[in-house]
């Protein structure tokens, strides 16, 4: 794994993949550098608009790319289910469930869930399990890799509170939805277990990476300041999104990824080469992942029946 780059990639080929938020940062990277290396790659982006720009892009970029658009807004759940069913006769061997938001003033999506934790971690739920039959006709190799954050160590899931509604603050909301996403992977690696399917769930975070993801909040709101200030962190402090890319691309293609690893830059810090990131002890709790899931199965009214249990 040491010094491991996007060159490093194994022949993708014969593969399909959908990326979630694939239109900007670390989403454009890691459908660039899948299409580069042979794979189909479906861009599902909220904007089409932006979709079609950045599938525009990556053909200029890796010539002889094999990329489409398809429009999904994960904080509507209609979005999420029109999306599956017009691929519902597709292959799919990849599901990297990247798009998100941070730390936004309170909102909610379509269907009334908080806005972060709507997006974050129920979209991608409901997404994954609507893809699942797909995945597991794939065979040997497929993978979700679900895309999280080192801030996930901020906050652990509160079962009474998934909505936020006792009190609501935007960092303790966007930990949380990425504890989500570990309590998420390790509930749906214990089920690939159990029933012996041939499908890894993986996860990974890309570090602090110079994306627009700092600055859409504060551009939402008009906070120039704090604006000026995350310009700043991502221009001296933070890498590149091709190398915040990597662990996400190590997690979906590298031969050696296990159920429920996590991948990231080394311990402590926010940049290098991906390796086996260490993780907050309550994301591979066995009763909080059980008691998550059967939330959120309730919530977006997407059962995974192919893994009962």
């Amino acid at each position: 794994m040491k010094g491991w780059t996007a060159n490093d990639i194994p022949d993708q080929t014969g593969r399909t993949a959908v990326v979630t938020g694939a239109n900007s940062g670390i989403g454009y990277i890691t459908a660039r550098e899948l299409a580069r290396h042979g794979a189909q790659v479906v861009l599902a982006c909220r904007s089409e608009a932006r979709g079609t720009e950045a599938a525009e892009r990556i053909r200029a970029q890796a010539p002889g790319a094999d990329v489409r658009v398809a429009p999904l807004d994960l904080a509507d759940l209609k979005s999420v289910r029109a999306f599956a069913a017009e691929h519902k006769g597709d292959r799919l061997d990849l599901l990297i469930n990247n798009a998100g938001v941070m730390a936004l003033p309170h909102r909610r999506t379509a269907d009334g869930f908080e806005m972060q934790f709507g997006v974050n971690h129920l979209g991608h739920f409901a997404l994954t399990g609507l893809l699942l039959p797909k995945l597991l006709e794939a065979g040997p190799g497929a993978r979700v890799v679900s895309v999280s954050s080192f801030m996930h160590m901020l906050g652990t899931v509160d079962p009474r509170d998934l909505n936020m509604e006792r009190k609501y603050g935007r960092w303790t909301a966007y930990a949380r939805s990425k504890t989500a996403n570990l309590l998420f992977v390790h509930e749906l690696s214990r089920r690939l277990r159990t029933t012996g399917a041939q499908l890894t769930a993986a996860a990974a975070h890309p570090g602090y990476a110079s994306t627009n993801l700092q600055t859409a909040a504060p551009k939402m709101e008009g906070r120039r300041g704090t604006q000026r200030f995350m310009e700043i962190g991502n221009r001296f402090f933070a890498q590149s999104p091709d190398n915040g890319a990597l662990p996400t691309l190590y997690a979906a293609t590298a031969p050696d990824v296990r159920q429920d690893d996590f991948f990231g830059p080394p311990f402590g810090m926010w940049r290098g080469a991906p390796t086996r990131s260490a993780r907050a002890k309550w994301t591979r709790d066995d009763k909080a992942g059980r008691g998550l899931w059967a939330a959120s199965e309730r919530l977006t009214g997407v059962r995974y029946d192919a893994l009962a249990g």
